[in-house]
């Protein structure tokens, strides 16, 4: 609170003060033998209405500020009824009681989102597991009677199944510090489980896999990495030339250890490559009968950041597209 606005605020105080003292003044200096009496109280009346001013700027001055510096170091600012003492001037404490009570019901309203959300994120997970069983069930038989028909409807179950795989990961992926197990393990470890869970779709795709430099040991959980590399590995499918060549390639650097995953696919436009992460992004080889959601890269980055990864990607259109996963790592667990 500046001291011109207080001022402005106070004008017509202000000018009823000095009304009433030069009507003060006038009275008393037209009373004979009163000599500067009409001066001294005039004054005396000034000075204590300037001192109550002072006063009262003082006491609300501090109280804004102390306000204000609160709000601005809180994080979540409807909080901010938490950090208010209550003041000593009337209009301070209506403020902090009208404060409090539009942040209380915001706050019931958090808390009624939030329950909501997690039931609906509940109900997610369990109807994932449930449809799981069909799922599984339909491949098998599927496998069991090999046909052309049959072979083109495994590879749809692939896709459905990758698909209810997203939508689990995704309800998930607010809440991945409740179901994250860090383990130390290898980028070798990390690339065959990750081959093995999407072997089907890999063989489907005639796809043929090397890898260099993977003895290199990192800590993470290898439940959401094999998703991550999973997601990587249906879009080097998706958007494959001819024959598929995936190559895993790891490599140290300091403070961190990289897996990145090549293909020789038909790779990624530079004007789409710095949006391939964003939520719904399909860009120009989404459109081309891809079928493309735009949710599977823009939920690798977000399980990555929930997980402190970082992902990268690095691509030459009609050449092939590198992803990037960088592990930090750490002496705790190294």
């Amino acid at each position: 609170m500046s001291v011109k606005n207080f001022l402005r605020d106070k004008l017509l105080s202000i000018a009823l003060t000095a009304a009433v003292a030069a009507f003060t003044f006038l009275l008393l200096n037209s009373i004979p033998g009163i000599g500067y009496a009409g001066v001294y109280i005039s004054s005396a009346f000034i000075i204590a209405q300037a001192v109550s001013f002072i006063c009262e700027y003082i006491r609300k001055n501090s109280f804004y500020r102390a306000a204000l510096k609160s709000l601005q170091n809180l994080d979540r600012k409807y909080l901010i009824s938490e950090m208010l003492d209550s003041p000593s001037f009337e209009e301070g404490r209506i403020l902090c009681e009208i404060t409090r009570g539009a942040c209380k019901s915001m706050n019931d309203e958090i808390a009624e989102y939030k329950r909501t959300s997690n039931d609906y994120r509940e109900y997610i997970e369990t109807w994932v597991h449930e449809i799981k069983t069909p799922i599984s069930s339909s491949k098998l038989t599927l496998e069991n009677n090999p046909s052309k028909a049959n072979s083109s409807l495994s590879d749809d179950m692939d896709k459905i199944e990758n698909y209810v795989e997203q939508a689990l990961f995704y309800s998930r992926s607010s809440n991945v510090e409740k179901d994250y197990v860090i383990r130390k393990t290898t980028l070798k470890k990390i690339a065959a489980s990750a081959l093995k869970r999407y072997a089907g779709t890999l063989i489907g795709a005639n796809a043929s896999i090397s890898a260099d430099g993977l003895d290199e040991a990192v800590c993470t959980d290898t439940k959401w990495t094999d998703f991550i590399i999973g997601q990587i590995l249906i879009n080097s499918v998706k958007y494959r030339n001819k024959h598929l060549k995936i190559r895993f390639t790891g490599k140290e650097e300091k403070d961190k250890v990289l897996l990145t995953v090549t293909d020789n696919g038909i790779g990624i436009p530079g004007k789409d490559l710095r949006h391939i992460f964003e939520k719904g992004f399909t860009g120009t080889n989404g459109r081309i009968g891809k079928q493309s959601t735009g949710f599977g890269l823009y939920l690798c980055r977000r399980l990555c950041e929930k997980m402190g990864l970082s992902i990268s990607a690095d691509s030459r259109e009609g050449k092939g597209t590198s992803v990037t996963l960088s592990f930090p790592q750490s002496s705790m667990y190294l």
